[in-house]
């Protein structure tokens, strides 16, 4: 099933034509009562039902809308021309939008990759492109988009961790335009068969369930505290480094290995510890005696 557009005369010059008739046949049952005539009344009155009939081919197209026309359950073709038109009155006329649409799926509770509980929900934009196939081979489109969509966040979820520390792995958190990407390409596999483009999905929603929301955080605490130190005492050496090869360049002081190894130390705990360092000035030992 695909679409198939039909075009549809202008239904402005069948009104006026028809309007015509429906005037000329009011004369035409006036003049039969006046003349007492028969023929001319059942003439008038099968003039009318004839005009009522017509009359039904007359429907309008609003702007991004369509009809999808059937004869007795044939698929006839799709008319998207808006304004006044005209058809075969027999032709039944379904209305189908093709304006953009989005909403907001479900805040859905899944276990990420790792196993831990998450919630997360994902804005998602859609239209539809093929009114024949929106209309026949799916029983309601707009609850397919939506159950659809939904299926896809919770898969997505499933298939990448909360968050990561390793370097290149894509997580939920920390890649949103890359699962973006992946959520837009997955829904769109699944609502192909409905005759509907996704034109975005993004995440509007992500968090650990409430039952783990307290210690995900002291994890990830955790996590940002020991990358900190990690990237202080990788600092720390390099400017003892800088510090030992100045001096050992300018030839401002000559130390032994005991004294170096003394003075790495005092570098790394002024460089690397929480608090300000307090200053000892060793003034030597008083003689005695």
């Amino acid at each position: 099933m695909q679409e198939k557009l039909l075009p549809s005369p202008s239904g402005w010059l069948v009104l006026f034509v028809l309007l015509i008739g429906l005037a000329l046949d009011v004369l035409l049952f006036i003049s039969g009562i006046q003349r007492a005539s028969a023929f001319f009344i059942i003439a008038a009155s099968a003039g009318f039902l004839a005009i009522l009939f017509l009359l039904r081919g007359l429907y309008a197209v609003a702007p991004n809308e369509s009809r999808v026309l059937q004869l007795f359950g044939n698929y006839v073709g799709t008319v998207r021309d808006p304004g006044l038109r005209y058809t075969n009155p027999l032709f039944t006329r379904e209305r189908i939008s093709v304006r953009v649409r989005n909403f907001e799926t479900e805040r859905s509770k899944v276990n990420d990759t790792d196993g831990n509980p998450v919630e997360m929900a994902a804005v998602v934009v859609w239209r539809v492109v093929d009114t024949a196939v929106a209309t026949f081979e799916v029983n309601d489109y707009v609850n397919f988009v939506r159950i659809q969509s939904e299926s896809a966040v919770r898969n997505l979820a499933s298939r990448y961790p909360y968050d990561t520390q390793e370097e290149g792995q894509l997580s939920l958190r920390g890649n949103t335009d890359e699962i973006a990407d992946k959520l837009q390409a997955e829904i769109q596999e699944r609502l192909d068969t409905a005759g509907v483009e996704v034109l975005e999905a993004r995440i509007n929603h992500l968090a650990y369930a409430p039952e783990i929301a307290s210690a995900m955080l002291q994890r990830q605490q955790a996590g940002a505290i020991i990358a900190a130190r990690t990237q202080i005492v990788e600092g720390a050496v390099s400017m003892v480094q800088m510090a030992l090869d100045a001096l050992s360049t300018r030839d401002i002081v000559e130390l032994d290995e005991e004294r170096k190894a003394a003075m790495v130390s005092n570098l790394l705990v002024v460089l690397c510890a929480d608090k300000s360092t307090q200053p000892i000035i060793n003034t030597g030992e008083r003689d005695k005696g």
